[in-house]
């Protein structure tokens, strides 16, 4: 394989030149010899990583991250789940007990044991549940308390559709993606809970088209009464980041069924998916970076936004921003009306699913278990999870499928007539049609590199997406035609 071009310079150094210099010359150390056979997936050296650090416990350097216990077991299991393993029973009720020990008396779940409730902990203790919890006695499911959670979300959300992390906290859009998807999980979506969260996310969007962690909300002063939440200006706070933008952008996938039960003139205008493409395509790195994403402009490549980054284009793929390719015969996206613009006539060659999966094989692995953000940094638990989730977003086409959605419509056991149950029904069956293309995998290398899919909001396998669904909705769910 060739020597890749260095990246361009204009001859004034700086801190930031000198590091995309050094990171260029490290990686050009994993390039394949040859670019369709990468490094294999060490399977077993990565499971090892995740057993000794779920059994005999973490690393003493992640004393930093004792608020963080629920990200630390979540990404631990989907870890195992994106690899195709699944936990023993005893592990897994050791799992359930250790998380219910983290819900907060008042309503969500904390960093660990006695901590405040957080929007981010909450999320990642739910999907946790998603993974190895059951209903009944002891399961996790139904111990959670969602009448205290609902309140508690309530109790944090602000008059302009933005929530807080936490009581006396931050506002962040990430917070607002894991409130989205823990209500979507456990059934707790109102109109009330929904109302605002929409122009919220529109105002989060920069100039560059990705998406920074919040807005500065204005008010007009009143005479008497409290002030008036004006639409604009609305200013972004920050620069674009993959992070942030991964969950706009997801924030707003789920938030079409709301929208699409909203009066002609309550339907605003969308996101400017124009900047945003332009964008996320600029993330990706060049040759001589092995295709892996960066997360914001000017910034190095580092393994973990090969989720955030390159999770985002299935997601604009379901608006119907970005190409037909997967959806279904003689069906239109169920959301591409929405969208000023359809853009058609783009395809796959947006960004290249086979450079990602090189660099998360070549560079992300660390030779000793687990993945990493590049060379010659460790591996560690957040960048095991986003690498391989990445891993698993290059190799398959997840779409939404319309045929799926109306057979989850047709099989809702009662006709929804309120606008709470039009939203419940609306929001379910967009949450479960989520399909895998059949015969498109492309998977760079052996088979041994396969990834389970995950779904592409939730960053759950849809077999832990559905089984945790249909218990709180009480719904059940039409199965699957069986592969051929």
């Amino acid at each position: 394989m060739s020597q890749p071009r260095r990246s361009p310079h204009d001859s004034y150094e700086t801190e930031t030149t000198d590091h995309q210099t050094e990171t260029e010359t490290i990686l050009l150390k994993h390039l394949p010899l040859s670019p369709d056979l990468p490094s294999p997936l060490q399977k077993d050296a990565h499971l090892q990583f995740l057993i000794r650090n779920l059994i005999q416990g973490f690393p003493s350097r992640y004393t930093s991250q004792d608020a963080s216990q629920p990200w630390l077991l979540y990404w631990t299991l989907q870890s195992f789940s994106v690899m195709g393993v699944a936990l023993d029973p005893d592990n897994k009720q050791k799992a359930i007990d250790t998380i219910m020990a983290w819900q907060h008396p008042d309503g969500g779940f904390g960093g660990g044991p006695g901590q405040a409730a957080h929007l981010l902990p909450t999320y990642a203790a739910v999907c946790a549940l998603a993974i190895v919890g059951r209903p009944g006695p002891g399961g996790g499911w139904d111990q959670i308390d969602r009448e205290k959670m609902y309140e508690f979300f309530m109790s944090i959300k602000l008059s302009d559709g933005a929530f807080l992390v936490a009581h006396h906290a931050e506002v962040d859009v990430r917070g607002t993606y894991c409130l989205l998807v823990t209500a979507h999980l456990l059934n707790m979506l109102t109109p009330e809970l929904l109302e605002g969260v929409p122009a919220f996310i529109m105002s989060c969007q920069t100039y560059e088209g990705g998406f920074s962690s919040a807005s500065q909300p204005y008010f007009s002063p009143e005479p008497e009464g409290p002030p008036t939440l004006l639409d604009s200006p609305r200013p972004p706070l920050g620069e674009a980041h993959g992070g942030y933008t991964f969950c706009s952008l997801a924030s707003w996938t789920m938030l079409q069924p709301y929208l699409a039960l909203q009066k002609p003139s309550l339907q605003r205008s969308s996101l400017n998916f124009k900047t945003l493409l332009r964008w996320l395509v600029q993330m990706q790195g060049s040759e001589i970076e092995l295709g892996g994403f960066k997360g914001r402009t000017n910034k190095l490549v580092d393994g973990c936004y090969s989720w955030w980054v390159g999770g985002c284009f299935a997601l604009l793929s379901s608006l119907g921003i970005i190409g037909a390719h997967g959806r279904d015969d003689n069906h239109e996206s169920s959301t591409t009306h929405q969208e000023d613009e359809a853009w058609d006539d783009i395809d796959d060659s947006l960004w290249d699913r086979a450079a990602l999966q090189r660099y998360i094989l070549c560079a992300a692995q660390h030779p000793a278990g687990g993945l990493r953000d590049k060379p010659p940094k460790p591996a560690d638990s957040y960048h095991t999870l986003y690498c391989l989730a990445g891993l698993s977003s290059a190799q398959h086409n997840v779409f939404l499928s319309s045929t799926r959605q109306d057979v989850i419509v047709r099989s809702w056991k009662t006709p929804p007539e309120s606008m709470h149950e039009r939203l419940r029904q609306a929001c379910f069956s967009h949450s479960l049609s989520w399909t895998e293309e059949e015969g498109t995998s492309r998977i760079l290398g052996a088979q041994n590199n396969r990834m389970n899919a995950t779904h592409p909001v939730f960053n759950l396998t849809m077999t832990h997406t559905e089984g945790i669904m249909a218990h709180f909705y009480k719904q059940t769910i039409p199965s699957r035609p069986k592969k051929m």
